[in-house]
């Protein structure tokens, strides 16, 4: 039957019950929905009221930020200031190498760092464009943004499930819930509730996620949560809310610069002190000094790190990993 023409309010998203526990009466009485679906005046005051379904992200840092940040490393940095002191005692091979090299770290993780925080956009790309929802009755093909909870929605094989659904029905249904439970194979779906309200995300037979996929079948479901209150959408919330943090290769690396930079003042020191002490011209020992202190710093380090990165993770891809 369709929903009154009061507007009851809809449990909140901590007070939501756990929608796979309870039958699937219960769920469209709390929904204060029917199998018929919402009116499309509820379903417009609803959306007002919910928002819109779909993944909110805040706006990632600038390419050029990005860049820029591939400076703030102190191997790096005293690669640069290798490159100028080399440069200006004429060592123009040796200075444009090191340039080079540190171009190349740069760059590659450059775009690493750029890639990877691509991944909140992909999360969006995996949601619905479109879905099949009875309003008054009438089964209609309506934007999935539009989606809110209580709409009656249809999936068949080859759909995407446009928001986290509750089944009513499940003929022969199944889904691909790979990117969200890690489920190797797609799940067989039924409409009985389940005993426990802590089951896993992988074990919810009777839910259908924002985000998965219908492999075969065809079933009929209650959206009962949308947006960022789903579950793709709790990780995109994980994700934003992550202080950014550095592997403990990045801090061995980090360590080992700032040793370095210790050493190279050092040899900076002690041989422009024994030299001078030998009556040995200041300039000259200036410039002896800086040499070794360029020699201390491992050029390739950056170089051979990234690259051996970047090679264990393509075998890791080779592999399926």
């Amino acid at each position: 039957m369709r929903p009154k023409a009061r507007s009851p309010a809809l449990p909140s998203e901590s007070a939501a019950p756990s929608w796979h526990t309870l039958a699937a009466e219960r769920v469209l009485t709390e929904l204060a929905s029917g199998h018929e679906g919402l009116s499309n005046a509820e379903a417009e005051r609803r959306l007002k009221a919910h928002g819109a379904n779909e993944l909110r992200t805040a706006a990632g840092a600038s390419a050029w930020r990005h860049l820029l940040r591939q400076f703030a490393n102190v191997l790096i940095v005293i690669l640069l200031i290798a490159t100028a002191i080399s440069a200006w005692l004429g060592h123009t091979l040796e200075a444009v190498a090191i340039a080079v090299i540190v171009l190349f770290a740069v760059l590659l993780g450059f775009f690493q760092e750029f890639r990877a925080e691509k991944a909140m956009e992909a999360l969006r790309k995996m949601a619905a464009p479109n879905a099949t929802v009875l309003r008054d009755g009438q089964e209609i093909l309506a934007p999935a943004r539009q989606l809110v909870p209580g709409d009656i929605v249809l999936l068949h094989a080859g759909d995407k499930v446009p928001a986290d659904c509750r089944l009513l029905e499940a003929v022969n249904l199944e889904a691909e819930e790979a990117a969200l439970t890690g489920e190797s194979v797609p799940v067989a779906k039924s409409t009985a509730p389940l005993g426990h309200a802590k089951t896993p995300l992988g074990d919810r037979v009777n839910m259908a996620f924002g985000g998965t996929s219908v492999t075969q079948g065809r079933g009929r479901a209650v959206v009962v949560s949308t947006g960022m209150d789903s579950e793709f959408g709790r990780i995109v919330t994980l994700l934003k809310d992550a202080a950014p943090h550095k592997t403990p290769l990045q801090q061995n690396l980090d360590k080992v610069g700032g040793n370095l930079a210790v050493a190279a003042l050092l040899i900076v020191a002690v041989i422009m002190a024994a030299g001078v002490w030998r009556g040995e011209p200041v300039i000259d020992m200036l410039i002896f000094s800086i040499a070794l202190a360029v020699a201390v710093v491992p050029e390739a380090l950056p170089a051979v790190v990234t690259i051996s990165l970047s090679i264990g993770a393509q075998r890791m891809i080779r592999r399926n990993a």
